[in-house]
């Protein structure tokens, strides 16, 4: 089958998107299909073509930025080849450019399968709320244009605004998730070799700064975790400066960062082998998010799989893992007292959270989740 990938961003950027389709498209190009990925050159340096992981990239020159978004004038041309030449087509939402893309294939006669990541918030600005309009538009166009609709769970499928109006075309399928297996020595030696001076426990943080994620809460609540555990230390690992459009929340984050400086640490981005030397090292994982930009949290089956448990909102989709696997504890969005409450008890512990790799690696596996996919692929390509 020859398949062709849509999203806005993909590798190197970072995101619960763009490294779910990472995933996906490299697990289906091993699977021995001609993979395709369209997506933005979102930054100058990158190439406009290029093959990684045995999947083909194409790289559409972006014009100008809108909030998180941009603009491609040439991506109808480019879609129009590339929509020709492959057997079906994957697009991956929310997405300005998703509609016109839906609209070729169902003129040309090929299969869309639409996986919906999340809904679409931004911060609330004049211009904001015009893009989020006109892209909001895109998705519903593009939704009712599908031949199938993948949502990661049904708990976020039946909450969803978007999902509830094409729920009968809607199927679940779990997320790829893979982490290397190391060892909690590996873990304190890299610590050690980046000149870490932690001091237990340690509380983790795999986010972008971006105000979807909460970080707030979680530095609000640190002062009822001291007073249990005074040397307790955080660690964020994810971009901070090079996040689009959260230029104005970083700022507003600076007093409480600095308040906290001592017993806060960032990282920046990691590679997905200091990843999951990342996670082995701390002892509770926290997923603040406050929307439903967040519906499932990849990074709580990451921590999972390194034996680090999560505290994650109480969000539909995102409160899953700790509810179906029993990896953690939900605690309300935006609540500070509760998420500290949690993350205390867990802290308590540990173990009462833990589950076999073996036994999250048969559910998240990208080879299983290809398959899922493939199933319904070549299903439509029957039909």
């Amino acid at each position: 089958m020859k398949l062709l990938v849509a999203l806005t961003y993909y590798r190197p950027h970072i995101s619960g998107l763009t490294i779910y389709v990472e995933r996906l498209a490299r697990a289906l190009a091993a699977r021995g299909h001609t993979v395709t990925v369209l997506t933005s050159r979102f930054a100058a340096h990158l190439p406009l073509r290029e093959e990684l992981d045995g999947v083909q990239v194409v790289r559409v020159p972006v014009a100008a930025r809108i909030s998180k978004g941009v603009l491609m004038p040439t991506i109808g041309f480019i879609a129009n080849r590339l929509v020709w030449a492959h057997d079906a087509v994957s697009l991956h939402l929310p997405q300005l450019d998703a509609s016109g893309i839906a609209l070729r294939a169902r003129l040309l006669g090929k299969p869309v399968m639409l996986t919906y990541h999340s809904d679409l918030v931004l911060p609330p600005t004049p211009v904001n709320l015009l893009a989020g309009m006109v892209v909001n538009a895109s998705n519903n166009a593009a939704a009712s244009m599908a031949d199938v609709i993948c949502a990661y769970t049904a708990d976020f499928a039946d909450a969803s605004p978007l999902l509830a109006r094409f729920r009968s075309k809607v199927c679940c399928i779990l997320p790829p998730v893979e982490m290397p297996d190391v060892t909690r020595a590996a873990a304190e030696a890299w610590a050690a070799a980046r000149g870490l001076a932690l001091q237990y426990p340690v509380i983790g943080l795999a986010v972008r700064l971006a105000a979807e994620k909460g970080v707030e809460y979680l530095l609000q609540a640190l002062p009822q975790i001291l007073q249990i555990h005074p040397n307790a230390t955080v660690l964020h690992a994810g971009p901070v400066e090079e996040v689009i459009g959260e230029q104005a929340y970083r700022q507003r984050l600076l007093p409480l960062l600095d308040r906290f400086r001592a017993r806060y640490i960032f990282l920046g981005a990691l590679n997905p082998h200091e990843m999951a030397l990342f996670f082995k090292i701390c002892d509770v994982h926290v997923l603040p998010s406050v929307n439903s930009t967040e519906t499932f949290g990849l990074v709580q089956i990451e921590a999972a799989l390194c034996g680090t448990p999560t505290v994650a909102s109480d969000l539909p989709g995102v409160r899953v893992p700790a509810r179906d696997f029993g990896i953690g504890l939900n605690a309300p969005p935006r609540d500070s007292a509760a998420l500290g409450t949690a993350v205390l008890k867990v802290l308590a512990n540990p173990e009462h959270y833990r589950r076999p790799r073996a036994e999250l690696a048969r559910h998240f596996a990208p080879d299983t989740v290809a398959a899922r996919y493939e199933q319904v692929l070549e299903s439509l390509l029957r039909n």
